[in-house]
C-alpha cells in the first residue's frame, strides 16, 4: 500500500510514519527492541497462583511516612506519605 499525506489546512493529521521516519531528538534513527526474557527469569517475575495459593513475590508495603495531627478516633490510619513540600 502507498504512503501519502494526510495534510487538512497545511497541516499533517494522518499518522507520523507517514511523513517521518521514527528518530531521537538528534536525528538519528532508532531501532525498537523489546526485551524477551525466558525460562527462570520469567517466572522469577511473574505472581503465578493456582487455587488461592500465591506465589508471593509482591513489594514490601511502604511504612515510612510522619504522623499527622487531628486524627481523633481514626479508623484508617495516622500516617502521612508521599510527597510534602
Amino acid at each position: 500500500m502507498a504512503k501519502f499525506s494526510e495534510k487538512v489546512k497545511g497541516k499533517e493529521i494522518g499518522q507520523a510514519n507517514v511523513y517521518a521516519e521514527p528518530h531521537t531528538m538528534s536525528g538519528k534513527g532508532v531501532e525498537a527492541k523489546v526485551p524477551v526474557k525466558t525460562g527462570a527469569a520469567a517466572m522469577n517475575e511473574m505472581n503465578i497462583s493456582a487455587g488461592g495459593v500465591s506465589k508471593g513475590n509482591y513489594k514490601a508495603e511502604k511504612t515510612d511516612g510522619i504522623k499527622i495531627r487531628g486524627t481523633g478516633a481514626a479508623t484508617k490510619g495516622v500516617m502521612a506519605r508521599g510527597p510534602m513540600g
